[in-house]
């Protein structure tokens, strides 16, 4: 997902890398924070790859400043990424989150709806975080209020997803039927 972030955050927009990681915090950092061990390896590995450069402009005090920018392999790099998640892209809420953030940066409306509706097909399933065998347990079924409560508020959760991916996917295939 780290790779993803820092693509789509550079295809926004060129950034210093205190820029991009401030980016990162704001919309991962409170699940996952980012440190500069792993941000700044994971960004020269980026730059090695081809997928971004950097451009060293003058500081406004002393020392230059480095900008990344997206170069066009790390933009095609960010469209496969974004057109094809891994499941647990799809499953993972964390994960899922940063796809969503950048679905805009695919070219057509047919492969954001593609993506939109693995992610209605996996809320579909039926599901919980507590089983009774392989039965997934319903918030009516327990005693325990914060597990029930737990349950409660995921399903609310899902319940207001289901109704966006339903409204955006709509929206979609009339974009994609009037184009």
């Amino acid at each position: 997902m780290l790779k993803l972030a820092i693509l789509g955050f550079l295809c926004d927009r060129p950034l210093h890398g205190y820029e991009l990681r401030r980016h990162l915090a704001a919309l991962t950092g409170h699940v996952r924070p980012i440190s500069d061990g792993t941000l700044y390896p994971a960004i020269k590995r980026l730059e090695a790859d081809g997928l971004l450069r950097r451009e060293t402009e003058p500081g406004a005090a002393a020392a230059p400043r480095h900008t990344l920018h997206l170069t066009p392999a790390g933009q095609r790099a960010l469209r496969e990424l974004l057109s094809e998640p891994e499941e647990l892209d799809i499953s993972d809420e964390n994960r899922w989150f940063t796809v969503l953030a950048f679905l805009r940066h695919l070219e057509s409306p047919a492969e954001q709806a593609a993506v939109l509706r693995r992610r209605l097909a996996f809320l579909g399933e039926p599901a919980s975080f507590f089983y009774e065998g392989a039965r997934p347990l319903r918030a009516e079924e327990l005693t325990d209020p914060f597990r029930a409560g737990l349950l409660r508020i995921a399903r609310a959760t899902t319940e207001a997803e289901l109704v966006w991916l339903e409204a955006t996917l709509k929206d979609l295939e009339a974009v994609d039927g009037g184009a």
